[in-house]
């Protein structure tokens, strides 16, 4: 795609803030800084002038001359103009030094004698251009700087490549920018120094558009807006940057289903050769850029008889890209399309949709095409889009049936049953579902605007509510006007009360008084028929007697799980399945807390729940972690922060999971920001039930960074906390561990005891045994630190015992670590165990606090490092997930479950595994993860 070189940034787009570009930069960074050069490359717009500009800024202020020149395409024909901007204002720092004939030659490029001198004196004037860049860097380093480099006229290219060719060790970096389409930078690489390194800039990702658009000013877009520009732009941030503009300018957002508005800037900028193409071709790529997935043949059967001859010669001009191996038409960049479309008359545009409305084989796509080519109101039309909607819905993309329920309400009749606003709500709902809940709250408002109906008003609150997510503070004085609009009516009073439940909870922070409002909801809803709502309410009420520890839990749960269910209560996040799933988890019984939350996750997938899948990978991040399988944790973990992000659902939650999954296989630095971050987050929300578990988060990241004063801050404020909220339940957190730790290690000995005394109460009363085991490891540390060691020794090594029983391998590991700390005063130190067992849960953290142990042990060296973890660094993601299940035992079928592949994948990722280590079979592995060699 050819870019005009006329085309400007606006100011506000002219920001040196580099973002999503952290990766880039750290290499850029790392080679700059060993005295290298480089080679930044990409397409027009991805952002190579600001990484440049950056780079430039921070690496600038350490040579003693910075020589910069931006070529244009306009003056690209000019020769030494390049040449000229580098070196025509330091020539008199370094004439003097040149030999005459170099003096000379140097002398008349850059006084404009044309390209005459290169002819003539070609030799000299290289040489010239060598010599001085030798003679400035004898005071000192220097950095050229250059962007654009594609436009550099061909004379100075040569000068400078040959210079840089033979710089050797002179201490001259070179910093430069080319824009390129695909891979073809090699022969700018080859006039670069030899050392110099490529540095491709590609894509950005949702997320990074969108806080790319946030920094520029553009905040406030819907997600689902967001996501179109993502898509539209391609990822690129100069075009991402218009679109956004121009939405911001345009006063009337892009209705359901119709594509965002192209600013003339940007359409100029890609159709440019349009005009090279007959009308019909046009007519045919107008009726590709309307289709959802066109093909030669679905061009065909909405009327276009030439399409292959016809996209043959846009290929041609670039506006295709050419697919040899399959039948799609694909544009080259997706905004050729979404400006083909914007600059079509809407006659044409509605034309195109009508023979697609015909032509498209799925009855979704043909919904949409004849609803964007009708005007008006249509009932047929509304009903045909209702029920894509509902077909949408059940194929789990209820994004799509959100967009297809607003399209059905536009085109429907406001006395037609039902009516637009039950349509428009219904489509709110769906957005939920799918994670967009700016446009969610959107509708809703739409619809309180002008509703009359009590059930279309609390409704519309209820979504209003759900769209605060954990913020619901923020939407307190909805509560008494959702009450009003449900008058004595059981079924709208439930669902108020259902949420007047999660505010006691989230904002007030009294599980009893959620407790109350859930049973109240759950009974509403039973005498209104209203099954779903009861459900929920029963699946609240169980989760809250849980975590209170109240005696009545298992029987609520039994009842929340009794027949009949409803289909997507049972997989929501907050329904009785995951319910159930923190009860097995809280009471030890892992294996079968993983199968649950497998399954429900699989279900949320094929469903298309977003916020459920956020919770759900959370929630077997944390699973595996109990089971002390750090890596596969934190790569759920990750995965699930990631979705959190780009959703903006569940951020807080998903950031204190990583918090808990970095500090015990990753990197504590970034464990203990993910857990400020989410704290802050959690108090700006007021979210009292988060704050705690987020303090708890920090507390333990601070205790794995060797911060014990920390550790007891944090979670001396969340012991008081959970006192306050009346939790109960040691099983919730799991910090009580860490805080007698943390209290040993501070002197407070007295403290440290009384914490495990008022904690094993509880947990002997609910049965804990996990949480009894790392109570009794808490205890020993306390009776090592009042001088009776052979009691802690005995007390530890029964610890670990009960903990490798229980299946907990990460608490096992500690405890076999704390084991060899307090032997170190009475036999000689040993950490082989501890490290063995640290490995095979991947604990790096942990791992690396062993051997710094083992080091400053006198009586025994250090253990040797395990080739495993070097080893698994240079595998790809899958094969490094799959190896580290091989590590801990599974079977091909158990890692094909949990890593939701076949078998047939599995096994031929290991064989690549194999390959790469140097190995021939799964003993090799395990042999690896014990630290001893393969044979």
């Amino acid at each position: 795609m050819t870019v005009r070189r006329d085309f400007q940034e606006s100011a506000k787009c002219r920001s040196d803030l580099v973002i999503g570009r952290e990766e880039l930069l750290t290499a850029a960074r790392d080679q700059l800084r060993r005295g290298g050069s480089v080679l930044l490359h990409g397409p027009a717009g991805i952002g190579k002038s600001t990484v440049l500009r950056s780079l430039a800024a921070e690496y600038g202020e350490s040579a003693r001359t910075v020589l910069r020149c931006s070529a244009t395409e306009s003056e690209s024909h000019l020769p030494f103009l390049a040449l000229a901007d580098l070196l025509g204002l330091r020539l008199g720092e370094v004439s003097d030094q040149l030999p005459a004939a170099q003096r000379t030659a140097l002398e008349s490029a850059l006084t404009g004698r044309g390209e005459s001198t290169l002819q003539r004196d070609g030799l000299a004037l290289r040489l010239a251009v060598l010599s001085a860049l030798r003679a400035l860097a004898t005071k000192g380093p220097v950095l050229v700087v250059a962007d654009d480099l594609q436009w550099l006229d061909p004379a100075s290219a040569e000068l400078l490549g040959f210079a840089a060719r033979r710089l050797g060790d002179t201490p001259v970096q070179m910093l430069f920018a080319v824009r390129t389409e695909g891979q073809e930078y090699d022969r700018h690489l080859r006039a670069s120094p030899p050392d110099t390194i490529a540095v491709r800039l590609g894509a950005l990702t949702r997320a990074q558009v969108s806080a790319l658009l946030d920094d520029r000013g553009y905040t406030g877009l819907p997600r689902s807006t967001v996501r179109d520009i993502h898509r539209t732009s391609g990822g690129n941030p100069l075009f991402a940057l218009e679109l956004g503009r121009a939405l911001a300018e345009n006063p009337t957002p892009p209705r359901p289903g119709e594509p965002l508005p192209v600013p003339t800037s940007l359409r100029a900028l890609v159709l440019n050769r349009l005009e090279m193409l007959s009308y019909e071709a046009r007519r045919t790529l107008l009726v590709a850029s309307a289709g959802a997935r066109p093909t030669v043949a679905l061009l065909h059967a909405a009327g276009r008889e030439n399409a292959e001859a016809e996209t043959a010669q846009a290929a041609e001009l670039g506006l295709l890209a050419t697919e040899p191996e399959g039948p799609a038409v694909r544009f080259a960049h997706p905004l050729i399309s979404a400006a083909l479309y914007a600059e079509a008359p809407a006659q044409d545009r509605r034309a195109a949709h009508a023979a697609l409305s015909t032509a498209a084989s799925d009855p979704i796509e043909r919904a949409r095409h004849l609803a964007l080519a009708t005007t008006g109101t249509d009932p047929d039309v509304a009903a045909r889009l209702a029920e894509a909607a509902t077909l949408a819905r059940d194929r789990g993309a209820p994004s799509v049936a959100a967009s297809m329920g607003l399209l059905a309400a536009r085109h429907t009749p406001a006395d037609s049953t039902p009516a637009p606003d039950e349509r428009r709500l219904q489509a709110a709902e769906d957005a939920i579902t799918s994670g967009e809940v700016d446009l969610a709250r959107d509708i809703a408002h739409d619809v309180l605007g002008r509703a009359t109906v009590p059930a279309d008003r609390v409704r519309a609150w209820m979504v209003v509510i759900e769209a605060a997510g954990q913020a619901l503070g923020d939407v307190d004085a909805v509560y008494p006007q959702a009450l009003a609009d449900a008058g004595d009516d059981p079924g709208l009073l439930a669902l108020v009360h259902y949420q007047l439940a999660w505010r006691g909870l989230v904002v007030e922070g009294d599980f009893a008084e959620g407790r109350e409002q859930a049973a109240h909801a759950a009974e509403l809803a039973a005498r209104a028929g209203d099954r779903r709502t009861e459900l929920l309410a029963l699946a609240f009420q169980a989760q809250t007697e849980t975590l209170m520890g109240h005696p009545d839990a298992p029987a609520t749960i039994k009842r929340a799980l009794k027949e009949p269910q409803d289909p997507q209560v049972a997989c929501h996040h907050n329904g009785a399945g995951s319910t159930r799933f923190r009860w097995l988890i809280m009471s030890d019984q892992l294996t079968e807390a993983r199968n649950t939350v497998t399954a429900l996750l699989r279900e949320v997938r094929r469903r298309g729940m977003v916020e459920s899948e956020v919770h759900f990978l959370r929630l077997l991040a944390e699973t595996e972690l109990r089971s002390g399988h750090c890596g596969r944790a934190l790569d759920l973990a990750r995965e699930s922060l990631r979705l959190a992000r780009d959703s903006g659902i569940g951020r807080v939650a998903s950031a204190l999971l990583t918090s808990l999954a970095e500090a015990s296989g990753g990197d504590v630095d970034r464990a203990l920001a993910l857990a400020r971050e989410a704290v802050e987050h959690a108090e700006e929300d007021g979210d009292q039930m988060y704050i705690s578990r987020t303090l708890a988060a920090l507390g333990h990241a601070q205790l794995v960074a060797g911060d014990p004063e920390g550790t007891v801050r944090s979670l001396r404020r969340v012991r008081e906390l959970e006192h306050a909220l009346g939790i109960t339940d040691p099983a919730r957190g799991r910090w009580h561990g860490d805080l007698a730790e943390a209290l040993v290690r501070v002197g407070e000995i007295a403290e440290a005891q009384d914490v495990v005394n008022v904690t094993r109460e509880h947990a002997l009363r609910l049965q804990r045994e996990s949480v009894l085991a790392v109570l009794d490891r808490a205890e020993a540390l306390v009776r090592a630190a009042r001088g009776d060691e052979d009691a802690a020794v005995a007390q530890l090594t029964s610890v670990q015992d009960r903990l490798a029983k229980l299946g907990y391998g990460l608490e096992e590991a500690r405890a076999a670590f704390a084991l060899a700390s307090l032997r170190t005063t009475t036999v000689p130190a040993s950490y082989d165990e501890a490290a063995r067992l640290f490995r095979r849960c991947r604990a790096l953290p942990w791992l690396r606090q062993v051997e710094a142990a083992a080091a400053a042990a006198p009586a025994k060296p250090a253990p040797a490092p395990a080739p495993a973890l070097d080893a698994l660094d240079g595998l790809a993601a899958m094969e490094r997930q799959v190896a580290a299940l091989v590590m801990e035992g599974a079977t091909n079928r158990e890692i094909a479950g949990r890593l939701f592949i076949s078998v047939k994948t599995v096994e031929a990722t290991l064989t690549r595994v194999y390959r790469k280590l140097g190995i021939r079979s799964r003993v090799d592995i395990v042999r690896l993860a014990a630290g001893r060699h393969p044979k």
